[in-house]
């Protein structure tokens, strides 16, 4: 064993240039699956939206190619290519090899800008196994090229160009990526996000990738006002609501440059009960929020009870309207732009620069006591829906009591059917989520009692995206899932409540359903209520979906199980698995025995099976519940916005949006269980 005082000089590593991105590309992109694959992409057209707030560039196009490699093209200045006065090579070649190198440091290259600060394009360079660079400018075309943030081509002239603007094709890098395939609803979501972002500014999406390529084009006028009509496509808006409130402002004249901002606001209520409030800073979504989240927040309170107060519709004796009441069934974007920004993390999701409170506070409620003043009907129409959240409010705060009140009744027992387990340290416990009493006898018998617990439910929990908090927390299965884990609730809006992460009683709380469609139907129904009213547990990772097998091929006393890929259709799984045991799937009878049909063949039987209460306790425990050899899927939220857009189409009230889906999707229907 090396003795500790040999430490020395030889054991401290220094990584030139780009290695130490590739060494630790989590720290520079956050990971190396597909959220730090589509990042790539981000940095790239985020240098263009930057000569776009520059007031440079107007378009910008994403072409994904057959090899998933990606070529972001805009119409900007085009990236500096004279000789850098203290790197003496090109001001490209440092722009692309050298960390911190761009115009961002300061603010005469940009005002505003996005991106990782100088940081982004390089690490796109040093993760490429190949990047091709050719910049438009002073009416030469010039190129450069890279691998694996190496210089490979020195920068050269190729040609004229009567245009300026920048064109990168990189290529990712397989040894540093789990996959290299890019999801095309992923780019074209953030894409139209950012086009909305950027009133007027026109992007491309193109996918090579198909027998007709894709081609999707961008381009909002009204900018956040329509992004906000967008967010509530497939609600309904009260009638005097119909337009939404648009507020701007920026700095004071003379600002310092650290305080330079400028806020846009657009808000309209509908008539759910979910809040959707989405914000950015310098485009990029802050998905914790930040200062201008908390300045908006108190903005928004303070002006529509001052409001009440001095109109008397709040009477003397009630009191204020909360922030939840007022924001139950709002939709609003906040968007800021800034010329210093501090993010804590280097993933951005929440806005530090502190004067970004005052600022969006002050805008807020200049702008928003304006409207009010000037539409007192719908000033009105706002306050009288927040008084009804109110009263919901406390009937949904008197309904978590209850729960509260039974949970502390049933100490031993803990709710309905759970069958706790013994070990009480909650990172080491999980909790199975079961459909059905015949189920959860198989997996009672089957588990681990020490670390495992299990909560049958009977038949199907209420879709609690079409209820209100009071109703929701009134049924009693809702009350069991909520007493058994043990966290409490957040309220409707995703925040408030009496949560306590802290105090979950599992660390994996593992959703176990048949694999058919009521099957899927109950997963569903429980992921929205966890996605409502227990949000952090799935941020937090805790959050596991079971992977069932769907047949069972017994070869002599051997059963090999089959799962769903999710990307094949059954009859499509289950012949690549027979052919891959090295049999035939094409000789074959049906055949029934106690009941049940199975599929006999030269050498194997077949059996579907249609629900977990098929299986055996042994067979359920080392095919979906053992830890050594089960397959759980953790549940994530990639892009909220896009998760609480799904969730309120497909399960809220509104019919028409899950007509639409089903006659988009009915071609893809390859999984039906007829």
């Amino acid at each position: 064993m090396a003795n500790e005082n040999e430490y020395g000089g030889n054991e401290i590593k220094v990584l030139e240039g780009l290695e130490a991105v590739r060494v630790r590309p989590g720290m520079y992109i956050g990971s190396t699956s597909s959220t730090g694959l589509h990042h790539l992409v981000w940095e790239i057209v985020d240098n263009s939206v930057d000569e776009a707030m520059a007031g440079f560039c107007t378009k910008i196009e994403v072409t994904v190619h057959p090899d998933n490699s990606i070529t972001v093209v805009d119409n900007g200045r085009g990236i500096p290519v004279d000789e850098h006065p203290v790197k003496k090579i090109p001001t490209l070649e440092v722009v692309m090899t050298i960390l911190h190198a761009g115009g961002k440091f300061d603010n005469s290259a940009y005002k505003v800008s996005g991106g990782l600060h100088g940081v982004g394009v390089s690490v796109v360079n040093a993760l490429s196994k190949k990047m091709n660079v050719q910049v438009r400018r002073d009416g030469h075309i010039y190129e450069m090229e890279f691998s694996r943030g190496k210089t490979t081509q020195k920068m050269r002239e190729i040609g004229t160009s009567e245009t300026t603007g920048t064109t990168t094709t990189f290529w990712p890098d397989e040894e540093i990526f789990e996959t290299t395939v890019y999801d095309y609803d992923i780019l074209r979501t953030r894409l139209q996000q950012t086009a909305f972002l950027n009133k007027n500014l026109k992007i491309v999406l193109k996918d090579e990738r198909t027998a007709d390529p894709l081609v999707e084009e961008f381009c909002y006028a009204g900018g956040i006002v329509d992004f906000v009509k967008f967010l509530n496509e497939g609600k309904t808006v009260p009638e005097g609501l119909k337009h939404p409130i648009y507020l701007s402002g920026e700095s004071e004249p003379g600002a310092p440059v650290e305080k330079i901002g400028e806020v846009e606001v657009a808000i309209q209520w509908n008539t759910s009960y979910s809040e959707n409030v989405v914000s950015f800073a310098n485009d990029i979504r802050t998905i914790e929020g930040g200062m201008h989240m908390e300045g908006f927040r108190a903005a928004l309170t303070s002006v529509i009870n001052d409001y009440a107060r001095k109109n008397n519709i709040l009477k003397e004796k009630e009191g204020n309207l909360t922030g939840d009441d007022i924001r139950e069934g709002l939709t609003a974007v906040v968007s800021v732009k800034l010329a210093d920004p501090q993010f804590e993390g280097q993933t951005k999701a929440k806005l530090g620069s502190s004067f970004m409170r005052t600022l969006t506070r002050k805008v807020v409620s200049e702008g928003l006591a304006d409207f009010l003043e000037e539409h007192p009907k719908q000033a009105r129409e706002i306050i009288k829906k927040a008084q009804q959240a109110s009263k919901a409010r406390n009937a949904a705060r008197k309904a978590r009591e209850a729960t509260r009140r039974k949970s502390l009744l049933e100490t031993a027992s803990l709710p309905g059917k759970l069958a706790d387990c013994s070990v009480r340290d909650a990172e080491l416990t999980e909790l199975f989520i079961v459909e059905g009493d015949s189920a959860g006898g198989s997996a009672k018998d089957g588990r681990r009692r020490d670390i495992q617990a299990i909560l049958p439910l009977r038949g199907k929990i209420l879709n609690v995206e079409r209820v209100g908090d009071h109703r929701a927390f009134s049924s009693e299965t809702i009350q069991s899932l909520i007493t058994a884990i043990g966290c409490g609730v957040t309220t409707g809006n995703g925040d408030g409540g009496d949560f306590d992460i802290t105090k979950a009683r599992y660390h994996k709380i593992i959703i176990m359903t048949d694999a058919d469609v009521d099957g899927a139907h109950i997963r569903i129904l429980l992921l929205t209520f966890f996605y409502k009213y227990m949000r952090p547990l799935i941020d937090a990772g805790y959050v596991y979906v079971a992977c069932p097998p769907i047949f069972g091929i017994k070869v002599r006393n051997k059963i090999h199980y089959v799962y769903p890929n999710g990307r094949q259709a059954e009859d499509e799984i289950l012949r690549d698995s027979i052919k891959a045991l090295g049999l035939n799937p094409d000789e074959a009878d049906d055949e029934q025995a106690n009941g049940k049909v199975t599929k006999k063949r030269k050498g194997y039987t077949v059996q579907r099976y249609k629900g977990l209460g098929e299986m055996d306790p042994k067979q359920l425990a080392s095919t979906t519940m053992d830890p050594k050899t089960r397959i759980l899927q953790r549940v994530t939220i990639e892009d909220a916005v896009v998760a609480d857009r799904a969730v309120r189409e497909l399960m809220g009230s509104e019919v028409g949006y899950r007509r639409e889906y089903i006659e988009k999707h009915a071609h893809d229907a390859r999984f039906l269980d007829a």
